[in-house]
């Protein structure tokens, strides 16, 4: 979601419809968790993140370099959080009609998302690389949706960057889904790793399924 996010908000300040956007990615993914359920509710975290993008004077100075983005919903089953309608009928003279559903259980079938993710995730940053006219020895660091440390392990060594180049802190917060990549962001810039005019390669992926990347410049 905050990659998505990241890329529409940058449409916006590129079309001149705004001047300045605050961009969070936010998830409480624990309320919807079965807690009987060992494949999920180990996993997933509650986080938050944001960041602030403005527009530029020229598009030599824009922050995002490069993006791409994909969605395939023929594989929604695979990771879902579906809605459980529960219509009812008022008890007034037009006999109107409401639903008082909910959200029910998050499921997740983890050896196809795994195996969706392994394929997808290293290709994708590749092409949103490629888009943004630059080369894998262009970026500075690898930064992934925090989901698996085993994914993001296969990535960097498909696309043949050092592990000392990919930002994590899944072993810190789980996976807090939209709230992965801006924290793990705010984390690396405050511990004095990202600096100005660094190279971020950033990847997300998640329900859908859809799976997307952005190439930045951080400053």
């Amino acid at each position: 979601g905050f990659l998505f996010g990241m890329v529409t908000a940058s449409q916006f300040l590129h079309t001149g419809a705004y001047k300045k956007v605050l961009l969070i990615g936010a998830d409480a993914l624990t309320r919807f968790l079965d807690w009987n359920d060992r494949g999920t509710c180990i996993l997933f975290g509650d986080g938050a993140g944001a960041v602030v993008l403005e527009a530029t004077e020229s598009a030599e100075q824009s922050g995002v370099l490069g993006f791409a983005l994909h969605s395939d919903g023929e594989r929604y089953c695979s990771l879902k959080l579906a809605f459980q309608p529960n219509f009812e009928e008022l008890p007034n003279a037009e006999k109107s009609v409401v639903d008082r559903g909910s959200y029910g259980k998050l499921t997740m079938n983890g050896a196809d998302v795994y195996k969706f993710a392994v394929n997808e995730v290293p290709a994708v940053v590749a092409e949103a690389i490629n888009n943004a006219g630059l080369t894998v020895k262009d970026v500075d660091w690898l930064l992934l949706h925090q989901a698996n440390i085993r994914i993001m392990e296969h990535a960097a060594d498909v696309l043949d960057i050092d592990m000392d180049r990919v930002l994590r802190n899944i072993d810190e917060y789980g996976n807090t889904s939209a709230g992965s990549i801006p924290l793990a962001l705010a984390e690396a810039v405050r511990q004095g790793k990202v600096k100005k005019g660094d190279i971020i390669a950033m990847a997300g992926f998640g329900a859908g399924l859809s799976w997307g990347a952005a190439v930045i410049k951080w400053g």
